[in-house]
């Protein structure tokens, strides 16, 4: 054997392991894409939520799951429930609860919203979304 062939066979097995790699961290970044475009199952099943009346104190919140998203319901008065996305609209962090203000507060840039999920004040750009919800008996009906 002369020396170029086993120079050209190093050359073509570099380049096919240079070529697995890249194929493996091409894959790799495409992933995050892939379920990012892709509905998940629970999003897609997930139509409504029902919660126990209970869970939802007067001035208090609780924070659950819709479509795959975080979300809080508040009793903002007595027998009135508002459920909103607890998703910042500015960068998608997710709020916190001032039960002795009433307000939501995001942790990581200061944006304020109403217990109704109005902006009111720091960066967010829009209200946070709010879903429907019907009180039956001792349950709330969300979605």
């Amino acid at each position: 054997m002369s020396k170029n062939k086993t120079y050209t066979r190093r050359r073509i097995i570099a380049a096919s392991g240079a070529g697995l790699i890249g194929t493996a961290l091409a894959g790799g970044a495409a992933l995050p894409l892939w379920r990012y475009l892709a509905p998940e199952e629970e999003r897609q099943a997930q139509e409504t939520v029902t919660l126990a009346r209970s869970l939802v104190g007067l001035g208090q919140a609780h924070f659950f799951r819709f479509r795959g998203y975080p979300a809080v319901a508040v009793q903002v008065s007595p027998g009135k429930f508002v459920a909103l996305s607890a998703v910042c609209t500015h960068l998608g962090c997710i709020v916190t609860w001032q039960p002795e203000q009433g307000i939501f507060l995001c942790p990581c840039h200061g944006g304020k919203f109403s217990k109704f999920g109005e902006v009111l004040g720091g960066p967010p750009p829009a209200p946070l979304p709010s879903y429907a919800v019907a009180v039956q008996q001792d349950q709330l009906i969300i979605g």
